[in-house]
């Protein structure tokens, strides 16, 4: 009997262990449901707690809304495109479906692989002719020159992606300042409210003459770096997205708790001090909100702007295919089409994910 007892309580023990390690498990993966939520992966919560042990019935419901749908709804997109793309006839033959838009995407991986050889290729010879000048003691002869390939895809999207930081940047240092003075002054705010009401419905067409020109003025020596185009480009992303950073700024700092701002009074707190242990902290929330939006804005701005700069990115792209009026153009401006959404959609997840991380609580 008492061998029997020993037993049934080590089998108590043993039970009672996997229980905390399964309840371990779940605590953890808990843990991980708002940052992946915040990027897009918050499906990936309920597959986790189902290979972690727990019950796969109560994590059906959100595995069917949070993966199983959405896919549907994508194969039920790709499907009716399918279905009439080819009934559309253009200049250019019948609209492409997602099969001949996915052989322009191998297409294009392809040229980006030929076009990787042949720098390779490139960069060799350079270093062998250089290395046969040295060793015949002509030193001075020898030049290092760059490869001037055309630029290709997975490059434009990387230019595309250095333009809309760079205005998201200057909007940013320019909007958070005067979004905090608004909230601060209401005569700050009389005196710019008008000025945002005036200039953020403007279109970044409307923009980029005026921007053109002022950069080619003073913009003279330009840099490779810093291509002028870029700079047109990235200053007219500015001017359009600075506005909803702008004014959610405000709106934040104006809707802190009046407590806090007279705890600052008493405690004597410098304006500085004020504005970041106070006002900034409980405005966060809507200040990546804006941010949020800004971003959203500044891409959708930075295809237009490049189009018309001839930035060597995604715009240009899209306009040099459509320019081209060969008989895989439209095929390729749908690739250029999808890799914006895709881009736009992951820079939104990287704020919110930032959003997640810098404030106490945000909107997704």
């Amino acid at each position: 009997m008492a061998l029997a007892s020993d037993f049934v309580d080590a089998a108590s023990s043993a039970e009672e262990r996997r229980a905390a390690k399964r309840e371990n498990r779940m605590m953890r993966i808990s843990r991980l449901s708002s940052p992946l939520t915040a990027i897009g992966l918050g499906w990936a919560v309920p597959l986790m707690k189902i290979a972690a042990g727990d019950d796969p019935r109560s994590n059906m419901k959100a595995i069917w809304q949070g993966l199983i749908v959405p896919i549907l709804g994508i194969l039920a997109f790709l499907a009716l495109w399918a279905a009439l793309a080819p009934q559309v006839q253009t200049s250019l033959g019948s609209v492409p479906g997602p099969v001949q838009v996915a052989d322009q995407m191998g297409s294009l991986y392809a040229d980006w692989q030929r076009t990787q050889a042949d720098k390779a290729a490139f960069y060799e010879r350079q270093e062998a002719r250089n290395e046969k000048l040295i060793a015949a003691g002509y030193a001075d002869r020898v030049q290092i020159r760059p490869y001037t390939g055309a630029p290709t895809y997975p490059e434009q999207i990387l230019t595309s992606l250095k333009t809309v930081f760079l205005g998201f940047l200057l909007a940013t240092i320019v909007a958070v300042p005067l979004g905090i003075a608004c909230g601060l002054s209401k005569t700050v705010n009389g005196a710019l409210n008008p000025l945002i009401q005036i200039f953020k419905p403007v279109s970044p067409l409307a923009w980029l003459p005026i921007v053109t020109m002022i950069v080619s003025a003073l913009y003279v020596n330009a840099s490779d770096a810093l291509p002028k185009s870029m700079v047109v480009s990235a200053i007219t992303v500015m001017l359009c997205s600075l506005w909803p950073t702008l004014i959610n700024t405000a709106l934040g700092v104006a809707s802190i708790d009046k407590d806090l701002v007279n705890v600052g009074k008493v405690l004597q707190l410098s304006t500085t001090k004020t504005i970041t242990k106070l006002v900034l902290p409980s405005a966060m929330p809507l200040i990546f909100t804006g941010l949020r939006l800004s971003l959203g804005v500044g891409w959708m701005v930075l295809i237009a702007a490049e189009m018309l700069a001839q930035n060597p990115g995604l715009g240009k792209f899209v306009w040099d295919e459509f320019q081209n009026g060969s008989s895989d153009s439209l095929a390729r401006i749908i690739v250029a089409v999808i890799t914006i959404g895709i881009v736009g959609f992951a820079l939104d997840r990287i704020m919110a994910a930032l959003q997640a991380a810098f404030t106490f609580s945000s909107t997704r």
